[in-house]
């Protein structure tokens, strides 16, 4: 079973700082452990705040040549477009840390959406030397939350919710950029550690109806989360964890 932490900032500086640190910290006992550090990013305001404090007061603290960075969704859009996830990780993170290429693994959103879809899930086999079966494990998977409680584009009532063998599907979303490329359930929670930064009294509602809501993967897409023999951590300010009970 996951093991599930539920922590609370005061605001959300603090919250940028205990995420970014978190981040460090793993890249570190990671990069110890098995000689690298494979990062799974993930799209939004409040992960680019983050990932402008790690290539500005954390940049020194990562041993940026052994990172691996990958992405759990994309938007259809070419990697410059403002819509895109690439493009914000690039604006914020990437443009200032001057890493190989070959470190960048990116899902192609210019490209056909089922092609990209397909490309991609080859490129994970092949980094990760899956073999039938089997899925990679990311040493730190990062995920927001959608009002909607939906992660990565990973949208209520979506049949992807329940795909078993795909590592990556092609999605049509009710949202701006409808068509979209996703990692699915089993990828996420193959990952060592799952890693939620969220921020905001508009995401209190979301936050209370995936840990503390029903069991309903359809109308809840972030309670597909519990990490297979990992950890799963939230980091949220006190806005965003208002309407969580006591015990939480």
């Amino acid at each position: 079973m996951a093991q599930l932490q539920v922590i609370v900032l005061d605001d959300t500086q603090a919250l940028f700082v205990r995420a970014a640190e978190e981040i460090v910290h793993v890249s570190g006992e990671s990069i110890c452990t098995h000689g690298q550090f494979t990062l799974c990013l993930t799209g939004g305001n409040t992960p680019a705040d983050v990932y402008s404090l790690i290539a500005s007061r954390f940049h020194l603290s990562v041993d940026w040549n052994a990172v691996h960075l990958f992405w759990g969704d994309e938007r259809c859009v070419p990697p410059e477009d403002p819509a895109s996830n690439y493009a914000m990780a690039h604006r914020t993170m990437l443009s200032r840390l001057g890493l190989d290429q070959s470190q960048i693994h990116r899902i192609r959103g210019e490209d056909d959406p089922e092609v990209a879809a397909a490309e991609y899930e080859g490129e994970l086999r092949e980094f990760f030397s899956l073999g039938a079966g089997e899925f990679p494990r990311f040493d730190l998977l990062l995920l927001g939350l959608g009002d909607n409680v939906h992660i990565a584009s990973l949208f209520p009532g979506l049949p992807a919710i329940h795909e078993t063998s795909r590592l990556a599907v092609a999605v049509e979303v009710d949202a701006p950029q409808r068509k979209r490329i996703t990692l699915t359930p089993p990828v996420l929670n193959s990952a060592a550690r799952v890693m939620f930064i969220v921020s905001g009294r508009n995401k209190a509602e979301a936050v209370k109806a995936a840990l503390e809501g029903p069991r309903d993967v359809d109308r809840y897409p972030a309670q597909i989360i519990g990490a297979n023999q990992g950890e799963v951590m939230w980091l949220l300010d006190k806005p965003a964890a208002s309407l969580l009970s006591h015990s939480k």
